[in-house]
């Protein structure tokens, strides 16, 4: 009796249940196809093809297919075939004996070898034989095989960071002429495709990308109804000096979605106020994540910068004078913190995130959660004890027919201006 239906959470081995191999008719055959972005020999169909022609050769029925189509092969995690597979080995629900892989690269270039080798033991473990098609070897199990195998997935993953060291500095060739990488122009801006010959071939929406490799993307000006919030947005900070928290209150009151089609918030206003694109400059390699590592802050001399790349939608002294805005900073001690705080309690009776946010002076909310861990600290160093929970008032719903703009969203980081 085949013990129940278990749902796989992640590909680890599991002891066998039974007691002895799950045992099928070897002639019987699943493939594993895998294809990600890789060169055309890698393709679903090449693969499948090849595979037929050993499975003839050898006397083999292929009886069932798993396809991991469009999936990169550095992580497990969006590749439900290859899932499907090791739960069937395991559950022993496999009407099969034999494993057709194209070549060893097919199970993954993931950055440690041995994670390849761990799904491949699993088969084994099971009784079931793996076969590569496409290798000048046979998976028999000898010494030779296996140092083969052990060179092949090492390589694999050196070829996964080559690639993505070429496809760096080819991005960053591109970007000192000019030419937007990334899919995210911003609130009030456009992605415009043109070929080779600089001759405009059609806008960009959210989700699409080009096709061809001759292609170029550059940014454009936008609907002029979003260029008109965007020099307000920089008339507001720049002359008027209103808080970051009032302008994007103040959008947020007049039905003015950002570039999701969302409530604005502080730092939507702040990454836009400091965005260069808006004076036709195009800054590139700010950041970057390497594989699967996590993304980092890069010093500013790696940092690829092209000036009068687009056409400048925001006036460069107005948008000078918001820099200088910026980058003015003020030190706070806890003491003044909670004189700050003590202050605002005299003056309204209560305090809430809403009235913090209403003060044009002191320090923000941000930096009286970096120095007490949360408000409710704070607030019980001057003996005072929040009675209810204040919604934040940027983050209501939209008003009814809000229109919503299909482009991308600026990411969120900290920061500590507040004018």
């Amino acid at each position: 009796m085949r013990p129940a239906t278990r749902t796989l959470s992640l590909l680890t081995w599991r002891p066998k249940q039974s007691s002895g191999l799950h045992e099928v008719d070897t002639r019987r055959a699943a493939q594993y196809v895998r294809m990600s972005t890789d060169h055309q020999r890698y393709s679903i169909d090449n693969q499948s093809s090849v595979n037929a022609a050993y499975a003839a050769i050898h006397n083999l029925t292929i009886v069932r297919t798993y396809s991991d189509a469009g999936r990169s092969g550095l992580r497990v995690e969006g590749r439900d075939a290859l899932r499907r597979l090791i739960d069937d080995v395991q559950s022993e629900r496999a009407d099969f004996g034999t494993i057709l892989v194209y070549d060893v690269s097919r199970w993954g270039r993931f950055q440690d070898a041995d994670e390849a080798a761990h799904y491949e033991f699993i088969c084994k473990q099971a009784g079931i034989k793996v076969r590569y098609c496409a290798e000048e070897f046979e998976n028999d199990g000898s010494l030779l095989t296996t140092i083969v195998k052990g060179m092949k997935r090492a390589m694999a993953a050196e070829f996964s960071r080559e690639l993505s060291r070429k496809v760096l500095e080819g991005q960053k060739l591109l970007a000192g002429l000019g030419f937007r990488q990334g899919a995210t122009p911003g609130y009030g801006l456009r992605r415009l495709l043109i070929d080779e010959n600089g001759k405009p071939k059609g806008m960009l929406k959210h989700g699409q990308h080009k096709h061809l490799q001759t292609d170029r993307v550059i940014l454009v000006p936008g609907p002029p109804k979003e260029i008109r919030a965007v020099r307000e947005i920089f008339r507001m900070f720049a002359i008027d000096h209103t808080p970051v928290a009032h302008i994007a209150r103040r959008l947020n009151e007049r039905g003015i979605a950002n570039a999701w089609g969302n409530p604005w918030t502080t730092n939507n206003v702040f990454k836009l106020l400091k965005n260069e694109n808006y004076i036709g400059n195009y800054v590139y390699n700010q950041r970057t994540q390497k594989l699967l590592s996590k993304p980092k802050r890069n010093p500013r001399p790696l940092w690829i910068r092209k000036e009068g790349a687009f056409k400048a939608i925001v006036d460069p002294a107005m948008f000078d004078a918001a820099q200088k805005l910026l980058t003015q900073s003020w030190t706070y001690s806890d003491n003044e913190i909670l004189d700050y705080l003590s202050a605002a309690l005299c003056r309204y009776g209560h305090l809430s995130s809403k009235i913090l946010r209403d003060e044009s002076f002191g320090p923000s909310i941000t930096t009286c959660y970096y120095r007490f861990g949360k408000l409710s600290n704070a607030y019980l160093m001057i003996g005072y004890k929040a009675r209810t929970r204040v919604s934040d008032p940027l983050y209501r719903p939209m008003p009814a027919g809000t229109e919503k703009v299909s482009e991308a969203p600026w990411t969120h980081d900290q920061f500590r201006y507040r004018p």
